[in-house]
């Protein structure tokens, strides 16, 4: 575990990692974020992010946005199933409140939590 308590079993490291999920994904959305979703064969799920400089200009604004989702993730990992999610900024993303990237993150976690239909 690393100083902010996130393991490393937990985060997507490898380019393949991204691909598969890329390629074959459940999205939830929104106008400031994305979330693509796609199961794994391991017993708990993982967490990529893609934070663009196009959408998110500074280095300080990239990392607070990607501390709050690792953040919003680790809270809500237990009520997730085995998937691989990857977050994906967009340009707005970094003119929300703590608050409301928090609430707007359990409501994409919670609607790609739902069983699939199809």
């Amino acid at each position: 575990m690393n100083k902010l308590g996130f393991s490393r079993e937990l985060r997507l490291l490898t380019p393949e990692d991204y691909k598969n999920v890329f390629q074959q994904a459940h999205r939830a959305g929104s106008p400031h974020l994305t979330i693509l979703a796609r199961p794994n064969d391991l017993n708990h799920p993982r967490l990529g992010l893609a934070v663009p400089k196009k959408q998110i200009k500074t280095a300080v604004g990239r990392n607070h946005f990607k501390r709050l989702v690792r953040e919003s993730f680790r809270l809500k990992q237990a009520d997730l199933p085995a998937k691989d999610f990857v977050v994906i900024a967009k340009k707005s993303a970094q003119e929300l409140s703590n608050e409301e990237l928090f609430k707007l993150l359990d409501k994409l976690w919670h609607r790609l939590s739902r069983p699939s239909r199809g």
